[in-house]
């Protein structure tokens, strides 16, 4: 399959590209596509495109953008099959999963955003002054490989319900189910170069979309060292910027929580999506008495998940996304073995019956909060164990991070994790395995970046306040 267009104002049109990208299947470390490997003059024509629709999407109001957020919901939801197998091909996503964290997830975003529109306050007066929530402009959405529908979803969704027009640049890894999305908007009735896709490279395409003076804002899921150099580039012309970046969220387990539980919980936490999840909890925190037993539990739960084909349903754990993600994450591992850390269980060893493919067994590490496996994130199917004392302990544990992310409570009482959970430096917060109301906004403290996604704050991310007097 070969894809050498960008999609710009409302249709496929050729890139100016010579070169192409090659996106493989992580199970079979098959080539299954080849797309074009976009230059600064495709952003240049997206970005006039974006620009040229945003006067007429920006005046258009609020039912308008719901009912059209709306449908492309009910689009997906109507092409839910071909959603979730373009993910699971992308990405290696177990079909179960993929279904159910990924395509349904995607549709839950844009209906929570066509909700959440009537709720942003739009207008209000300030003495004699008139204050305007407007549309921040063309929005230039840089997204993830981890989440090929819902990263896009997340960034474009809440960019177009705001009023703004936007330039998307998929991830290289995984740009096939982005395209996908070009039609399903179109059958929703979004007007054409409301959404402008451009594939390729981050320095490439990613940092022209940056630089480009068309571009407004930027909106980047990555890394720190990503979302360091988009902050650097767009300083030089004062844009704005919303980044959703890395994690190494502490999941506290106090002495007087079901321990059993709260192992399984955090470790399914962990490893979902193999690992490859920002907000996933990958520091377990226990009191230090109970750290045998915690090994025992977590090797257990560790040792339990399926790891498999994709395409099979019973699968729980699917190989790391991509070659880069697999030679990093056991580059971690190897790491901390040779550095002394206690290997509880997984390890370097390719998973029992997965010959090809980008598999790494679930791995369980005991150590401190001062091990390098406990400061970096891996970003794959590994977590540490750390002991603490007391609870000021813990709490100071889960703050010695450069990262702030998520993190996770547990307690005999709701009240008790509630008053822990206050001291933790974290964006977002589950109390007893409490699931994530994805209404509520999720983004970061310190190095996991600025601004906040997802419900009503998604919108307002994009939006700027205009005071009129008089």
């Amino acid at each position: 399959m070969r894809h050498q267009q960008i999609y710009v104002d409302g249709k496929w049109v050729d890139s100016s590209a010579t070169d192409v990208i090659e996106v493989v299947n992580p199970a079979t470390e098959e080539a299954i596509a080849e797309i074009a490997r976009g230059t600064e003059e495709d952003v240049d024509t997206a970005a006039r495109a974006a620009s040229a629709a945003f006067g007429d999407w920006s005046r258009t109001g609020v039912d308008e953008r719901a009912s059209v957020i709306r449908a492309l919901a009910d689009v997906i939801e109507r092409n839910a099959d071909e959603v979730t197998a373009s993910v699971v091909a992308e990405i290696g996503q177990p079909v179960s999963w993929a279904r159910r964290a990924s395509t349904e997830m995607a549709i839950r975003d844009l209906r929570n955003f066509a909700d959440a529109l009537p709720r942003v306050l739009w207008e209000e007066e300030i003495g004699h002054a008139r204050v305007r929530s407007v549309p921040s402009g063309v929005v230039g959405a840089i997204t993830a490989w981890n989440g090929p529908i819902r990263s896009v979803c997340l960034k474009a969704g809440a960019a177009i319900a705001a009023g703004c027009t936007v330039v998307l640049k998929p991830s290289e890894v995984a740009p096939l189910t982005p395209f996908l999305l070009a039609g399903y908007t179109e059958e929703a009735g979004l007007p054409p170069g409301v959404l402008n896709i451009v594939t390729g490279t981050g320095p490439e395409v990613g940092e022209a979309i940056v630089t480009h003076p068309a571009v407004d804002m930027v909106s980047l899921t990555g890394s720190v060292r990503a979302g360091s150099r988009v902050m650097e580039l767009a300083s030089r012309s004062i844009k704005r910027v919303a980044l959703e970046l890395g994690g190494k969220s502490a999941n506290v387990i106090l002495e007087d929580a079901d321990l059993p539980r709260a192992i399984a919980g955090g470790i399914e936490d962990a490893f979902r999506n193999s690992g490859q999840a920002c907000g996933a909890l990958t520091r377990i925190l226990v009191p230090r008495d109970r750290i045998g037993e915690a090994e025992r539990l977590a090797a257990q739960r560790a040792e339990s998940f399926v790891l498999g084909d994709p395409t099979d349903p019973s699968t729980q754990l699917g190989p790391l996304a991509n070659r880069d993600q697999y030679d990093r994450v056991r580059g971690h591992i190897e790491r901390a073995i040779d550095q002394g850390v206690k290997l509880v269980t997984g390890g370097l060893d390719r998973p029992e019956g997965c010959d090809r493919g980008f598999y790494v067994r679930p791995t369980v590490f005991s150590g401190t909060n001062e091990d390098r496996i406990a400061r970096e994130e891996v970003f794959g199917p590994v977590v540490v164990l750390i002991p603490f004392d007391d609870e000021d302990d813990a709490v100071r544990i889960a703050n010695d991070s450069d990262y702030g992310l998520a993190g996770g409570v547990w307690a005999a009482q709701n009240e008790r994790a509630r008053a822990v959970a206050a001291r933790i430096r974290a964006g977002r917060i589950r109390i007893n395995g409490t699931p994530i109301d994805m209404r509520a906004p999720h983004g970061g403290f310190k190095l996991s970046g600025i601004g906040r996604e997802m419900g009503r704050h998604g919108i307002e991310d994009y939006l700027e306040p205009q005071a009129i007097h008089g």
